[in-house]
């Protein structure tokens, strides 16, 4: 999961540079992308640290 949110937003940036999307990707779409990666890492660390115990 954490390999996941780390790889989602370099993925979201070549989407925007290379207009994969064909629509226009606001700040708003980064944003989202940003703050759901940020959750999926969070998630993802903690699903660590109960695997360790």
């Amino acid at each position: 999961m954490q390999v996941f949110a780390l790889v989602l937003l370099p993925f979201a940036m070549l989407m925007q540079l290379t207009g994969a999307l064909g629509r226009k990707f606001g700040l708003d779409s980064m944003l989202l992308m940003m703050l759901f990666g940020i959750a999926a890492f969070c998630l993802g660390r903690v699903v660590e640290g109960y695997d360790r115990s």
